[in-house]
């Protein structure tokens, strides 16, 4: 009873810290309103005679401490703490309720599975493994049936999107984001904004793209938090491993092509690619003038991720333009 009573105590605490997380952090309602269900559960099995039981002053373990214990250097590392705690007081609920409570020991087992998906919601893990199996990320560009164009890539498959608009005003760019959130929640894509931290929290989407001049990357971070992506262009092998170094997910590699996205810029060509695949740990976007006519050169030169603009905004049949990349994607060829 007292391995119970403690293990019990154990989860419950380590449910609300991530609960207040999803509630003042994030804003999640639904995972909120998971961990508060979870605790309630765990309190109908937390019983009066597992209480009764309880002798702190007697518990060897009260005296125990690890200098690890006092260390939190970013809320990652504390929701990953308390969610292992979590998981671990379940288990050991789970094997020694067998012995005494077969329904808690059930229970416990569905529990740590529910724990799980928190996990996923509260790191973002689902976000990034969603990130390395998308290839191919429609950057849009201003269009009068931009939804129109997008919604015929995503049915072909399109796994990733980001929506960029240098000059929209903010309000008509919300409310385009709010859309746009809706129709890449329909078909699992990612959804990524460029710039505009504020409009990726605002419409919900699942991270935010910067650029080399915009809001540095760890105070992005400090106010996205843990869980969404944060993609960084980068044009040289110094800014692809500063990228590394300050936690990006992803980063562009380009351009490889003159571009007018990019003007002014110069084209990086197939070696920053290489570079980029050979000595950078994360997935990297080649970007900058790819289209059909060029896209087997450069998979070719080593490249296994693409990032188009033109390519299916200007096409005659967007869905058709999709579907060709993620078949030669796909296969590598």
């Amino acid at each position: 009873m007292k391995i119970l009573d403690a293990n019990l105590d154990r989860a419950r605490e380590g449910l609300r810290v991530v609960e207040e997380w999803f509630r003042f952090g994030t804003g999640q309602a639904a995972q909120v309103a998971e961990c508060k269900a979870l605790r309630q559960q765990l309190a109908h099995f937390h019983t009066e005679a597992m209480r009764s039981a309880r002798d702190t002053p007697h518990d060897p373990g009260t005296a125990l401490d690890h200098p690890d214990e006092q260390r939190r250097t970013h809320p990652l590392d504390l929701l990953r703490v308390n969610l292992a705690r979590i998981q671990e007081a379940l288990r050991v609920i789970e094997e020694y309720a067998k012995l005494v409570e077969p329904a808690l020991a059930e229970a416990a087992k569905q529990w740590r599975y529910r724990v799980y998906a928190l996990e996923s919601a509260a790191t973002g893990s689902d976000l990034r493994q969603k990130l390395q199996k998308a290839r191919l990320y429609l950057v849009t560009s201003p269009h009068p049936d931009l939804l129109g164009i997008v919604g015929a890539a995503l049915k072909a498959g399109l796994p990733l999107v980001q929506l960029r608009d240098k000059d929209a005003p903010t309000r008509p760019l919300l409310d385009l984001a709010l859309r746009l959130r809706d129709l890449t929640s329909r078909y699992g894509a990612l959804f990524i904004i460029n710039d505009r931290v504020d409009l990726a929290l605002a419409a919900g989407a699942d991270g935010v793209h910067l650029g080399q001049s915009d809001l540095p990357l760890a105070a992005a971070r400090a106010l996205v938090g843990p869980r969404l992506l944060i993609g960084q262009s980068t044009h040289a092998p110094e800014e692809a491993e500063r990228a590394v170094v300050e936690g990006a997910d992803y980063i562009g590699v380009g351009p490889v092509w003159a571009t007018p996205t990019k003007q002014g810029r110069s084209a990086v060509g197939f070696e920053y690619v290489r570079y980029c695949r050979g000595h950078i740990p994360l997935p990297g976007y080649a970007i900058g003038g790819v289209d059909e006519t060029n896209l087997l050169s450069l998979l070719a030169a080593g490249a296994d991720r693409v990032a188009v603009v033109r390519a299916i905004m200007a096409a005659e049949d967007p869905a058709r333009t999709t579907a060709y990349f993620l078949e030669k994607l796909d296969s590598g060829s």
